[in-house]
């Protein structure tokens, strides 16, 4: 690991500047990912901006509505109380991440910027209709994830929170990889009554996406019996030691299933 200078402001703005200011600096909020990548030497930045000294964390429900701040950690949003009651498939998905060592530092906000391809959270925002709220602007979930590690965030911005929507019935289900737990296929199902179905997918491809086809026969009838017809195409999913596109393609319309039986 390089040397580089250590920062960890009080106050959004403090943070803003400071990272505008560092051509090579990088922004830090739980750290689970840039940390073993520093360590690795396959990230040197000159400076590190340490968000969790702004404190801006917690969960707010409402009738309609969860917001999360974005330095709430994974287990926090996983113990929530009114979370639990109000959307209980987030809360269940956010403590099912990493082990508990990654849970009590990895944060919802970091998780989401970083946009790993077999992230959890990738697939709630999809299928929760979520905004993520920045230091400058809103922007749709739907907007939000542009490919591997990559999003709508521009240079130096900065995640404050993250708002869903609260549907009808959801659920999350995912095969993990044993090793690391991440996703292999993580599916994310919400049932908003009229307004429809979504299905978010995460661990099948470069980046998460909805699943249009899943979305359509579970808004006419939101059983598992309407996903028996359903083709996942293979063409573009991820391929690796773990799993063929097929094996992966196989795996959304398992786990759409299990996910649909188990909502909620």
């Amino acid at each position: 690991m390089e040397n580089f200078e250590y920062h960890r402001p009080s106050k959004l703005a403090d943070a803003v500047k400071l990272i505008k200011a560092k051509k090579d600096g990088k922004l830090m909020s739980g750290g689970m990912t840039l940390i073993p990548t520093m360590k690795q030497g396959l990230a040197t930045p000159s400076d590190i901006i340490d968000l969790t000294g702004l404190k801006n964390t917690g969960v707010k429900v409402t009738k309609t509505k969860v917001t999360i701040m974005a330095g709430t950690t994974h287990a926090e949003v996983a113990e929530n109380k009114d979370l639990k009651k109000a959307l209980p498939a987030l809360a269940a998905l956010a403590g099912n991440i990493g082990d508990p060592h990654v849970r009590h530092r990895g944060t919802i906000g970091g998780s989401v910027a970083n946009a790993d391809p077999a992230a959890d959270y990738p697939a709630a925002l999809l299928a929760l209709n979520a905004k993520v709220v920045t230091d400058s602007r809103t922007i749709e979930a739907d907007k939000f994830f542009k490919g591997l590690f990559e999003t709508a965030l521009r240079a130096n911005e900065i995640i404050k929170q993250i708002e869903f929507e609260i549907p009808a019935r959801s659920a999350y289900s995912k095969f993990p990889n044993p090793a690391s737990r991440y996703a292999m296929v993580g599916v994310f199902v919400a049932d908003f009554g009229k307004k429809g179905v979504r299905v978010g997918v995460t661990g099948a491809k470069g980046s998460a996406y909805r699943e249009k086809a899943m979305e359509k026969a579970l808004s006419a009838n939101f059983s598992t019996d309407a996903l028996v017809g359903v083709k996942v195409k293979a063409d573009d999913m991820n391929s690796d030691i773990h799993g063929s596109t097929e094996y992966r393609a196989h795996l959304v319309g398992v786990m759409a299933k299990r996910a649909v039986a188990a909502a909620k």
